[in-house]
């Protein structure tokens, strides 16, 4: 085998890493085997929220200041034991009837993606075969607004969905800006959640015009946080919670706590940011998934 190759026993499958000293964040020095380490520490919390979903990849093979692609199909020398499933695939750019799509339910098949350079990971509201059994919201900001503002909207959104008995929690989205995911009773199709989240946003913006905008168009954003209502789109993905981003650091799409939003509203410390795989680490450590009330369920939408 060559030097740069390692061969290893992940929960009873053997997989052959590669080339784990190079180097996938120039700026931190962060390397593909802090990847490796990372995915697999974070696992436990991770998978659940993979699981029994279709995984669309982001993989950066010459690390995140070089070139990077989509990956939905299984790539080629897939191992046998991953799971993969057969999906239509409307409106695939590469004029696709279906998709061969790698559902990563288990830790060899997290390592193996993370050997392959796939630094974010992305996921559907939906699991295969199912309604939407979660809403959600992203919030992205127009410069000069950032995660300050953010926070501010997330509280907006948080108690307006409250009043509508839709609980919500946020994360950031491990870049500029956040999201807000609610569980939901996953019985009603995509366009309801979408309808229903466009509803809200559009409510937010007309109470607070000055702060949010809910259109599409990014010259009204300045200044503003876009409430992305669309992201209930059937044929839309979300960077996944305790995935890592591409960016100068090792950031990741970080839950949170509503005591940390009110605080990152108010401009106070601990405000929000991005926090780095090792911070991730360890705030799973001290407050396990706050995320965890997502895997199960919640009630119906509103008409």
């Amino acid at each position: 085998m060559p030097a740069d190759r390692l061969r290893v026993e992940v929960a009873g499958r053997t997989l052959e890493l590669s080339n784990l000293d190079k180097v996938l964040y120039p700026a931190a020095g962060f390397t593909k085997g802090e990847v490796i380490d990372y995915y697999t520490r974070v696992a436990p919390v991770l998978l659940p929220h993979l699981s029994d979903r279709a995984l669309t990849r982001i993989r950066f093979p010459n690390g995140v200041d070089g070139g990077s692609f989509f990956e939905k199909n299984a790539p080629a020398a897939t191992p046998s034991w991953v799971r993969t499933e057969t999906l239509p695939a409307p409106g695939s750019t590469k004029g696709r009837e279906s998709i061969d799509y790698v559902v990563a339910d288990e830790l060899p098949t997290l390592v193996w993606l993370a050997n392959l350079a796939a630094l974010e990971l992305h996921t559907p509201q939906w699991r295969i075969g199912a309604y939407p059994d979660m809403m959600v919201v992203d919030l992205d900001p127009g410069p000069p607004a950032g995660l300050r503002q953010c926070c501010r909207v997330a509280l907006l959104m948080r108690d307006r969905l409250a009043d509508d008995g839709i609980d919500s929690y946020p994360k950031t989205s491990g870049k500029k800006g956040m999201q807000l995911s609610c569980p939901i009773a996953g019985t009603q199709p995509a366009d309801v959640v979408s309808g229903y989240a466009r509803r809200i946003a559009q409510e937010l913006e007309r109470a607070s015009p000055k702060l949010i905008v809910s259109k599409m168009a990014r010259k009204l954003r300045a200044g503003k946080v876009f409430i992305d209502w669309s992201q209930n789109s059937a044929a839309k993905t979300t960077v996944a919670p305790y995935s890592l981003r591409a960016q100068p650091a090792p950031s990741v799409s970080t839950p949170l706590t509503w005591t940390e939003v009110e605080a990152g509203g108010a401009g106070k410390r601990p405000s929000v940011r991005p926090y780095t795989a090792a911070e991730v680490l360890t705030r799973v450590a001290e407050q396990g998934d706050l995320l965890a009330p997502l895997l199960t369920g919640g009630p119906e939408l509103p008409g």
